[in-house]
């Protein structure tokens, strides 16, 4: 699929899902426009170019370790940053749960004041059910909880893939984050992954997921040098300032598809009840057939 193809389908998504998302917030100037970037749900930007166990279940066993060289997509055309989204394989009933660790990089203060953007019990979830699992980290996370990202970055069950050091937009409008230009955009990327490694974490792989799920063909250009592959999403949970775990879980549920991608989140202040859904989709994907993998091993396939 080609990346104006990818993007169409893209944007198809992200108006059929932002009647699900209701009350996230919406383009720049809605009420909770910058939450909802924060939280990476889907965004549709300015140009026309832009995309927007369980009892009775065997548990799936944690890959041995991270690749040595994970698997990255062939740059798109013009040497455009490819985009991943879904495997398109049919029969192999493989999905990737996904998880955004967001902080943006002018949240200290509240996270001095109390507000946790962890969530050690998800991640804890996670190793107790043995669901290998890929973290979309932003850099400025990394820094403010280097023991867990240097846990969750040794831990053979998980992958850390980067989020942006700033969570900052790199397209606009997108949910009101502020701009980052195409040098500022590079240097972002590259920000985040030396906070992975200065919290030792190892496990890191070449993928990277756009703040807010906005792109477009100048931000897919801007990060071709940086040798990386844009990693979207085919289901969204919905559990970005969710308070019903079983709407969420339904919401999965009802999504998944052989190679689907589900983003979730990993930042219990704005998405508390993701860890409770999770102990819910498991078990129900796993009596379906499902197994649990990385985002690696799907575009591996």
């Amino acid at each position: 699929m080609t990346n104006s193809v990818r993007k169409v389908a893209a944007a198809a998504a992200t108006a059929v899902l932002g009647a699900a998302l209701a009350g996230c917030g919406g383009g720049a100037g809605a009420p909770d426009a910058g939450r909802e970037a924060r939280m990476g749900t889907p965004a549709a930007s300015a140009s026309a170019s832009t995309s927007a166990s369980a009892a009775g279940a065997p548990a799936a066993s944690p890959q041995a370790g991270a690749p040595a060289k994970p698997p990255t997509m062939a740059p798109g055309p013009n040497g455009l940053t490819p985009v991943f989204e879904r495997a398109k394989q049919r029969t192999d009933k493989t999905v990737a749960l996904t998880f955004d660790a967001d902080m943006t990089s002018d949240q200290g203060p509240r996270a001095a004041d109390g507000e946790h953007f962890d969530n050690p019990a998800l991640i804890s979830t996670l190793r107790t059910l043995k669901v290998p699992s890929t973290i979309f980290m932003t850099g400025r996370w990394a820094e403010e909880y280097p023991d867990q990202a240097k846990s969750i970055g040794t831990d053979p069950n998980f992958e850390i893939a980067n989020h942006s050091y700033s969570h900052h937009a790199f397209t606009s409008p997108c949910y009101g984050l502020p701009a980052l230009d195409g040098a500022a955009a590079r240097a972002d990327v590259d920000r985040a992954f030396a906070a992975f490694k200065q919290a030792g974490a190892v496990n890191t792989v070449p993928y990277f997921r756009f703040p807010g799920g906005c792109y477009d063909d100048q931000a897919l250009r801007a990060l071709s040098t940086a040798k990386v592959t844009a990693v979207q999403w085919d289901v969204v949970s919905g559990d970005a300032f969710a308070k019903d775990p079983v709407a969420v879980a339904e919401q999965v549920l009802a999504g998944v598809k052989p190679g689907s991608v589900v983003v979730m989140h990993c930042t219990r202040s704005a998405a508390p009840v993701t860890e409770e859904a999770v102990r819910r989709i498991v078990p129900e994907l796993r009596k379906r057939g499902y197994r649990f993998v990385k985002v690696s091993e799907l575009i591996g396939k």
